[in-house]
């Protein structure tokens, strides 16, 4: 069962979880940071079931403007992805006291765990990607267009409303428009991976719908650990909710 808690930052409360803390395991705990409109009620029972299957502790965070974490103070800047690493991950890492800690990051959020483990070298033992991008193509920006126009369907923010409130429609703008501006037209994440000094592995559905096979190959190019990306056959953007047990045996099986 989650222990539900808050970390105080100073633009904001943020909402957190945690799975498994009541083990006296050595092994350090697993940070999940959530994708574009994500959260955490919407890794469903995947933290619960990864906690049960590795014997670790599981953290997860709903990032500021997210769930049932505080509105963010304004626009979400260009630079977000970059920025977790040094604000909301460090928050919680410093409130939880974490010298040891693993990486799995989700999507967007996949993107963001490489750039807190490039900037937390000393502490990530591990780094895992699922269906994170690793750079802008034409692919991703399409799909991202595609859902957005689903959302802008009569009702179609009460989806999102549902578990982000009177957030939503800044949820769906941040991920949108962001990914659609100049800023974000040669974005690429290389910098922060040739940072990276822990065993990673990126994960990364076949039919993804947002990221062909050359985001983790590029994640896989310039980290240490498989030269090559796992893919997971059949399966689309969100391994966790589509594959579960599929996602979980790969984890278990990179960690040893």
């Amino acid at each position: 069962m989650a222990k539900e808690f808050w970390i105080d930052t100073p633009h904001g409360r943020l909402f957190a979880s945690r799975w498994g803390y009541e083990r006296a395991d050595e092994a350090p705990p697993i940070v999940l940071l959530h994708d574009s409109l994500g959260c955490i009620a919407l890794w469903r029972d995947f933290p619960a079931r990864l906690a049960k299957s590795t014997g670790r502790e599981i953290i997860a965070y709903d990032r500021l403007g997210y769930g049932r974490s505080a509105p963010y103070p304004g626009p979400q800047p260009t630079s977000f992805i970059a920025d977790e690493a040094g604000g909301a991950f460090a928050a919680v890492r410093e409130q939880l006291e974490l010298e040891r800690f693993a990486l799995l990051g989700h999507s967007v959020g996949g993107s963001m765990a490489a750039h807190a483990a490039a900037r937390h070298a000393d502490s990530c033992e591990v780094l895992i990607t699922v269906a994170a991008q690793a750079f802008t193509e034409p692919g991703t920006l399409a799909g991202i267009r595609t859902a957005e126009q689903v959302f802008l369907q009569p009702n179609g923010l009460s989806r999102l409303a549902k578990y982000h409130g009177n957030k939503a429609e800044w949820v769906l703008r941040s991920w949108v428009d962001n990914w659609h501006s100049e800023a974000f037209r040669e974005w690429r994440l290389d910098n922060a991976l040739a940072q990276v000094r822990c065993p990673t592995l990126a994960i990364h559905g076949e039919l993804d719908e947002y990221g062909s096979r050359e985001q983790p190959a590029r994640i896989a190019a310039l980290t240490p650990g498989p030269s090559e990306p796992y893919l997971l056959t059949g399966c689309g953007h969100v391994p966790h909710r589509e594959c579960p047990e599929r996602l979980i045996a790969a984890i278990i099986d990179f960690q040893g």
